[in-house]
């Protein structure tokens, strides 16, 4: 074996390595010019990955317990008072051993009910894992729901943190 052998690599060597280096970005641009053949590889991909960053930057920026299109949020204030105690909450409903649909009936009863009794602020309490905390917001977004409520806002931890939400209810009309 000379010299020539070592630094020689087989195309499906070449290949390998490449595949294996692509996603390492180099510490410094100095560095990145002294091995000019492997960032001429690099290069293509960077504005690739950044836009694909940049497209769910967004998507990220929300909570998970939101629809993106979900404009129907507390304000800081407002939850900060009810999170403190300063805001009392009116009424409670716990949505735990419920299926869909009996959750689904049973929290628009619950909220067209403690809107005809003049309360402002309730709580939802959905638990902190399964399909009842992922489903409750986007119910609570769909035009049955939206008319009655002014907005809503995960719970504090003392309240029952990811696994409830404060609801602020509007004022009934009769």
């Amino acid at each position: 074996m000379g010299d020539g052998d070592k630094r020689s690599l087989r195309d499906e060597d070449r290949a390998l390595w490449e595949t294996f280096t692509r996603p390492i970005k180099p510490l410094r641009k100095r560095n990145a010019a002294s091995s000019t053949p492997k960032v001429a590889a690099v290069e293509p991909e960077k504005p690739r990955k950044s836009a694909a960053k940049a497209a769910a930057a967004p998507v990220r920026s929300e909570p998970p317990h939101k629809p993106a299109s979900q404009p129907l949020t507390l304000d800081r204030r407002t939850k900060a008072r009810v999170a403190r105690g300063r805001t009392a909450i009116d009424r409670r409903i716990d949505l735990h051993g419920f299926t869909q649909a009996q959750a689904h009936s049973a929290l628009l009863q619950f909220i067209r009910q403690s809107a005809a009794q003049e309360a402002r602020t309730v709580l939802v309490i959905t638990g902190k894992s399964g399909v009842l905390r992922r489903q409750v917001p986007h119910w609570l977004a769909s035009p049955d729901f939206r008319a009655l409520l002014i907005g809503f806002e995960q719970a504090a931890i003392r309240h029952g943190g990811e696994g409830a939400l404060y609801l602020r209810l509007r004022r009934s009309r009769d």
